[in-house]
């Protein structure tokens, strides 16, 4: 909790800070990044850094976090807190890291606010920093200890036994340990990070849900190919389309992510677009294997059935449900598919029973439009979850 003093001048310089948020963010990491070129090449995604997305999803997170403590000084946003510390937790972020980011971050506030920053606004700030960074590494440490690791040392070798491809742009990975250990255990929907070696040198990271169900000694994981479409192409998934193959090794980390099935016996909806199938596979899959009895309905959306990733397996694990339909939208859909599931999806004409929990992955448009459409319906805020592939903008956005 924010100690009274630095509460009044927290909410009384909230309104500067917002509004400099993003200068701030952008100032922070051009330092942090002088400093510590390393970071750069091998944790933070250049793709969002470049793009901007990562300094959005920072801002949005620390306003979030200043915004809860002075006007709802008895909770904590545990929601925000935990998204973050599952991806810093796949990542390997240590807690001395805060304190290098707590460096750079604060020369960047007195830079761009200049004079604003007094000792008194410096302090509460400073309070805030280190009750959210505290937060974190709590979590983060917690985190660590389940999978029996520690912070740093995430990493194992993974060998890639199969590789399929599913449509022109996605690819499914199939591996297992490479020192012949079990796999560790995960939870369906949760993700894995994986270091891939680019020609320049860099070890750069991206996150992956794990798409099949657990159970088995392999791990699966799903790629699609990002295309940049005016922007520079994703740089990880083009390496692994273009140069993983069988008999190839990976460093993969513990599975992590907070998109888990929290209610074993509740209806539910599992709602996905494009390659936001893949942690949805893994949940359905699980349901599938686990016997599951109440209803769960289905919904996805994509451009075609051919860039449907996953169909097959999408619709077969729905079918061996006993109480469970699927709704897939096209928006260039095949001859005969049905007029009302062409288009983006609409949850006009589909039944959401009573009780149930919605789980969503995608582009963010597609979850604000579907978690729109499940609030008039009656689902209450509490029991839609969502996973953001990437910086969670939904924070930055509003």
């Amino acid at each position: 909790m924010l100690s009274e003093p630095s509460a009044a001048t927290v909410r009384a310089t909230l309104p500067a800070v917002g509004a400099a948020i993003g200068d701030i963010a952008d100032l922070f990491y051009r330092k942090l990044f002088d400093a510590h070129p390393e970071l750069l090449r091998d944790l933070f995604n250049r793709g969002n850094q470049a793009s901007g997305a990562q300094r959005q999803a920072l801002a949005g997170s620390i306003a979030a976090f200043a915004t809860q403590l002075v006007e709802h000084p008895g909770t904590r946003p545990d929601v925000m807190l935990d998204r973050i510390a599952h991806k810093h937790a796949s990542l390997g972020v240590t807690a001395a890291q805060y304190d290098v980011v707590h460096t750079h971050l604060f020369a960047a506030i007195t830079e761009v606010l200049g004079d604003a920053v007094t000792p008194e606004v410096a302090a509460a700030w400073d309070e805030v920093y280190w009750l959210m960074a505290n937060a974190l590494i709590a979590i983060e440490e917690r985190l660590y200890a389940q999978q029996g690791v520690v912070a740093g040392d995430v990493w194992r070798a993974w060998e890639v036994v199969s590789r399929t491809e599913e449509t022109a742009d996605v690819a499914t990975f199939q591996l297992r340990p490479a020192d012949g250990a079990p796999a560790p255990a995960f939870r369906p929907g949760q993700y894995v990070s994986v270091q891939v070696e680019l020609p320049d040198g860099a070890r750069q990271i991206r996150q992956y849900s794990l798409s099949r169900a657990p159970g088995s000694a392999l791990r699966s994981f799903t790629v699609k190919r990002v295309h940049g479409g005016g922007a520079p192409d994703g740089e990880v998934s083009q390496q692994l389309h273009s140069h993983v193959r069988t008999g190839d090794r990976l460093r993969v980390s513990a599975p992590y992510g907070d998109l888990v099935l929290k209610s074993a016996n509740a209806p539910l909806l599992l709602a996905s677009a494009g390659i936001g199938c893949t942690p949805m596979l893994s949940m359905l899959e699980h349901l599938a294997d686990s016997g599951h009895r109440a209803p769960v309905t289905v919904v996805h959306g994509d451009r075609s059935p051919a860039d449907h990733a996953l169909r097959s397996d999408h619709a077969l694990f729905t079918a061996e449900l006993p109480d469970a339909a699927a709704h897939f939208w096209y928006e260039t859909p095949e001859q005969g598919h049905p007029a009302d599931r062409t288009g983006l999806v609409d949850l006009t004409g589909v039944t959401i029973p009573s009780g149930t929990h919605a789980y969503l992955c995608g582009p963010l448009p597609f979850m604000r439009a579907v978690r729109t459409q499940l609030l008039a319906k009656g689902v209450p805020a509490a029991d839609i979850h969502y996973e953001v592939f990437g910086p969670d903008l939904w924070l930055a956005q509003g």
